[in-house]
């Protein structure tokens, strides 16, 4: 909608993940380098982790279009919270063998087997496995007993394992100890600094074609950083939004209150949903709820104060009296539609009550 009037190709800012539009901070390029690594060293497992949007799918999906699949069989799935058998099934499945109403055995077999065709073709096997955190402690254990599938002196299957922060506690428990063996290199990727942010939002910009960057002040790429806490996701939100905002309201130009604005618009359609924007870093953004505030963290115009106290109130209270409003008409109108039912079926009967409208 915005595009032509930024002079845009495509939106910067979708929120789907897509490798062309990869920016590359210094932790993002550290895990891909971990997973380069990982690759050359064919045996265990790589664990990434990272926050809902940080970015994992983005470097992965990279990876394995970067593949050369004359050399490379990569095998993706994305965990749910399934038992160990049900695992070793989307596994085998994930590299298109029959697993259903199959034996456990029978699975194991064939997979083996599978591994085996493709080490003497001087094919690799590759499992990604998104969402790990997911996984339950035998469906772990029965990744890492995959492992020890060798041809020769050769590991038959190499695992990547994709997920969000709690895996790494998941991980740390005494029970997983001979997993913990098997992993090659673990990497973290934390959110973007606020200058990192200001590179971000400008490198999706020139990728989308922007040949003049909107004009977004210092106090604007802050506001957004606040806003998004530093995660990728997150600022594609309340860019996307923004640039939504400047649209509508013919401005090529933006500042600190109009980011507030678009965050608090998404806040409170969003519920504080915590994939969306961070306004708990902003005071009063949440209902009843108190916060014990900094300047550096929680610092926030008075103008957005002030419009919270007074507008937010209000502007509830006019939505809550129209949906009455509405309400009142929609059992009037049914009433009313009972009545002619009413006096269709006993044409003999007439009502002597009139229901006004």
């Amino acid at each position: 909608m915005y595009e032509s009037y930024y002079g845009l190709t495509s939106k910067p800012f979708q929120l789907n993940p897509d490798p062309n539009f990869y920016f590359g901070s210094k932790q993002h390029r550290r895990a891909q380098a971990y997973l380069e690594y990982g690759m050359h060293q064919n045996e265990g497992f790589i664990v990434i982790t990272g926050e809902v949007g940080a970015g994992k799918t983005t470097i992965v999906r990279g990876l394995l279009e970067g593949l050369d699949a004359e050399k490379v069989v990569a095998a993706q799935l994305v965990s749910t919270q399934l038992d160990a058998d049900d695992t070793l099934r989307l596994v085998g499945s994930a590299f298109g063998l029959r697993t259903k109403d199959v034996a456990k055995s029978d699975v194991l077999m064939s997979l083996e087997a599978f591994l085996i065709s493709m080490a003497t073709k001087g094919k690799r096997c590759l499992l990604v496995v998104d969402e790990a955190q997911n996984l339950t402690a035998r469906a772990v254990e029965e990744l890492r007993m995959l492992s020890n599938f060798q041809y020769g002196n050769q590991a038959l299957l190499q695992s990547f394992l994709i997920g969000q922060p709690e895996f790494r506690q998941i991980l740390q428990s005494p029970n997983m100890m001979q997993f913990r063996q098997r992993v090659i290199a673990a990497c973290h990727i934390g959110p973007l600094d606020v200058v990192e942010t200001q590179a971000y939002i400008e490198h999706r910009l020139k990728l989308a074609g922007a040949t003049t960057l909107p004009a977004i002040s210092a106090d604007a790429f802050e506001a957004i950083f606040k806003a998004s806490s530093g995660i990728p996701r997150r600022i594609n939100s309340v860019c996307d939004r923004l640039l939504l905002f400047g649209f509508l309201n013919q401005q090529k130009g933006f500042e600190a209150a109009d980011v507030e604005e678009v965050a608090r618009e998404i806040f409170e359609e969003t519920g504080g949903n915590s994939s969306q924007p961070a306004l708990s870093n902003y005071p009063d953004m949440g209902a009843g709820a108190s916060f014990s505030m900094t300047h550096t963290d929680l610092a926030v115009s008075d103008k957005l104060v002030a419009t919270l106290n007074a507008e937010h109130v209000s502007e509830r209270l006019a939505r809550l009296e129209q949906s009455l409003i509405q309400l009142e008409r929609i059992n009037t109108a049914t009433l009313h539609l009972m009545q002619k039912m009413l006096q269709t079926h006993n044409p003999n009967e007439s009502s002597t009550e009139n229901v006004p409208i």
